[in-house]
């Protein structure tokens, strides 16, 4: 399976990814990483936190871009070669995030994709804002 080679990329593609954040997907996370800040996995700490329960870890929303990237835009066998992650809100548990990825530049000559990175949460706050740059798989 062979993802989009940059001559079938154009500026304004655009791929979504949803997924409603549980508290198992959290504790996945925390045991892959080993990230298990208390923010994120000890309801009596989170609740003297700023946002009053536990949150997501960002790099959990950050990867449903990855997915996108991945999977469907450009797809398998791109490369990542730059991701640059804002986190404007917090994520709980029980959001439905919409990543979405969008080209935004296409450089033929360095087989380099250019996409906005961005996730929402169910009431259309953006949670992420960011931008990815890819290479794409080569025509062989």
């Amino acid at each position: 399976m062979k993802g989009k080679t940059i001559d079938l990329l154009n500026i304004g593609d655009v791929s979504e990814f949803t997924k409603t954040v549980s508290e198992s997907d959290i504790y996945q996370f925390a045991g892959i990483t080993g990230d298990f800040n208390p923010a994120h996995v000890n309801e009596a700490y989170a609740s003297k936190t700023f946002f009053k329960k536990r949150i997501a870890h960002g790099m959990l929303s950050a990867g449903f871009i990855s997915a996108i990237l991945g999977n469907h835009l450009p797809g398998p066998g791109s490369v990542y070669v730059k991701q640059e992650l804002n986190f404007l809100a917090p994520v709980y548990i029980g959001d439905t995030i919409t990543a979405r990825a969008e080209v935004v530049n296409l450089d033929q000559e360095k087989n380099r994709v250019t996409l906005s990175t961005n996730c929402y949460n169910q009431e259309g706050t953006m949670v992420i804002r960011g931008e990815a740059v890819l290479s794409p798989p080569r025509n062989k």
